[in-house]
């Protein structure tokens, strides 16, 4: 395998597809954009499925789980224990994203790239244990090339399972107490900002808390950027083994053609790291909210994405995601289903 798999081209959109579904648009009975964005995103899926009639029967939820060594600066309101504790919750089905996938009726897989405090083998999650977390990004690099490689691989790896799987759509969660910082201090590189433009409170952190946080990040962005001349060596200095495996994801998504579906704050962060790395793998991406976390809009923003949903959601694991599914399921049926002003006898508006 290519050390610069990512490097490789993503999958055409089928743009015939796209034409007929954007024909078919016109013709349902309806004035044409009243049903907004839920009319392009039928016509985005069927591009990206080769279909007039696109549809999403069998979703896959990967959520990728990994601990932060910036944690020990003390910007995080919670213990890094509860990593590995909510990957018990994932499997046993307690937590929302377990619930939701429960609901979708869609395939739920936990990955385990590295958790702080030890854990015994948990049936039904795949471990692979690429270290105690990342290392504490004030002090050096946050990963060996080593282990980004294989975080990246290990968000291919999930894409080709799903791919296999049969789905059409791919969602990726993420839990990793310290992602926050993870996140923030990576879109700061990439947007060239400074942390208090996106820092927020994270799991819960008060006012002090946040701008603590801040200083550890502007610090630790004083430490790496000077070095950093390409993406791929700022997701190495600054971010975490969850935050590579999702980018990898992402890009795999793009290259097997398979819609994805980003969730949140740092969901998006991934993303715009895929994309800097792998530009055309934008044409591959969905993104489900815009969630509460101060730096969402602004990485959004840099994504050009329409979020779907805005609800205030701040939780991850791939649950803002779940929540949107069946918008874009609806989406596809009012897209398939609905008459065409011929077959129902509507008068046309004149032309």
């Amino acid at each position: 395998m290519s050390l610069q798999w990512w490097l490789h081209g993503c999958q055409p959109l089928d743009l015939v597809a796209r034409s007929k579904a954007q024909a078919r648009q016109l013709q349902l009975t309806k004035p044409a954009g009243s049903l907004g964005q839920l009319e392009q995103l039928a016509i985005q899926l069927a591009a990206m499925q080769g279909s007039q009639r696109p549809s999403i029967e069998r979703p896959w939820i990967s959520i990728f789980a990994g601990d932060h060594g910036v944690v020990a600066e003390g910007v995080s309101a919670f213990p890094q224990a509860v990593t590995g504790q909510m990957l018990r919750n994932f499997v046993g089905g307690g937590a929302a994203i377990s619930v939701l996938a429960r609901q979708l009726g869609a395939t739920l897989e936990v990955i385990d790239l590295g958790t702080a405090v030890p854990l015994e083998p948990l049936p039904g999650v795949l471990h692979l244990h690429l270290g105690a977390g990342t290392q504490n990004f004030l002090q050096g690099p946050a990963m060996t090339l080593a282990q980004l490689l294989i975080a990246l691989e290990a968000g291919q790896a999930s894409v080709l399972r799903a791919r296999a799987a049969g789905s059409q759509l791919f969602i990726g969660g993420e839990m990793g107490i310290g992602n926050t910082s993870a996140a923030t201090a990576l879109a700061c590189q990439l947007l060239d900002c400074p942390a208090a433009e996106l820092v927020g409170p994270g799991t819960g952190l008060d006012s002090a808390g946040v701008a603590h946080k801040a200083a550890v990040i502007d610090a630790a962005l004083a430490l790496h950027s000077p070095a950093i001349v390409a993406p791929i060596e700022a997701l190495q200095c600054l971010g975490g083994f969850e935050i590579a495996a999702l980018s990898g994801a992402y890009l795999a998504c793009a290259q097997q053609g398979i819609t994805a579906l980003v969730d949140g704050f740092i969901c998006s962060v991934a993303a715009l790291l895929a994309v800097r790395l792998n530009p055309a793998c934008r044409d591959w991406l969905l993104f489900a909210h815009c969630g509460a976390e101060p730096g969402h809009k602004r990485v959004l923003q840099a994504l050009q994405a329409e979020p779907l949903l805005d609800l205030g959601l701040r939780l991850g694991e791939g649950s803002g995601a779940a929540l949107a599914v069946p918008l874009l399921q609806l989406a596809c049926s009012l897209h398939n289903q609905m008459a065409t002003f011929a077959e129902a006898a509507v008068a046309e508006r004149p032309a």
